[in-house]
């Protein structure tokens, strides 16, 4: 069977956005929000966890038993997220330290546990380690977005660079990642609709008008 990397590009980055879609990983999503650069820092760690992941459980599909399925999958996660850790600490200790305790919970991610039991279990490691990548891309642009948003409105800076001296600091707070998540749900959600039902309307008519009356369209 022919692997479709358009569908799933289009399904981990729009169609079923973890973040915005699905509503999955919303602890990091609340709590590292409120600066751009952790948008990014953070999805790039969930990424590379994603992709070596996915791969892995796909290559090991038919040798993990069913009874142990969830433990292993948990084992080969927590293996990719200490290299992340060991990585970061080292080399970007800055990023390090911004991500803090939600770095090691990405084992228990249920972004990455739920691809890994519903993509990657039952498909070969090359669609697998596509799914890993739009999944995260998907993330990674969304905690970003939304980031870019509350560092703007609630420290006047965008990447750390000041834009100027006004803000809202109830953008940087609780409070505001969950008003911030649920406004951009909400927009996503909305747009998501409008483009659905304009397609459908779309196919409708192209379905509705016979070969017949095509052929006197293009005469006339």
């Amino acid at each position: 069977m022919k692997t479709d990397f358009k569908k799933i590009a289009v399904d981990g980055v729009i169609t079923s956005n973890p973040t915005l879609k699905l509503v999955l990983g919303t602890c990091p999503t609340l709590a590292l929000t409120t600066l751009a650069m952790n948008g990014i820092g953070m999805g790039a760690a969930v990424t590379f966890v994603l992709i070596c992941s996915n791969v892995f459980i796909s290559l090991l599909r038919n040798v993990i038993p069913d009874k142990v399925r969830i433990p292993a999958f948990v084992l080969i996660i927590a293996t990719f997220v200490t290299i992340v850790r060991l990585v970061l600490d080292k080399f970007l200790p800055s990023i390090y330290e911004s991500l803090g305790l939600y770095l090691p919970l990405i084992v228990v991610n249920c972004i990455i546990l739920a691809r890994a039991e519903s993509f990657a279990s039952k498909n070969g490691p090359l669609a697998s380690a596509a799914d890993g990548l739009f999944m995260g891309i998907g993330f990674t642009l969304a905690l970003t977005i939304m980031g870019a948003f509350r560092e703007i409105l609630g420290a006047g800076s965008i990447f750390g660079v000041k834009l100027w001296d006004f803000k809202i600091e109830f953008f940087a707070s609780s409070a505001g990642a969950f008003f911030t998540y649920a406004l951009f749900i909400a927009v996503f959600g909305f747009v998501s609709y409008t483009l659905h039902t304009k397609k459908k309307i779309k196919n409708y008519r192209i379905k509705d008008v016979s070969p017949a009356e095509t052929e006197t369209a293009k005469e006339v």
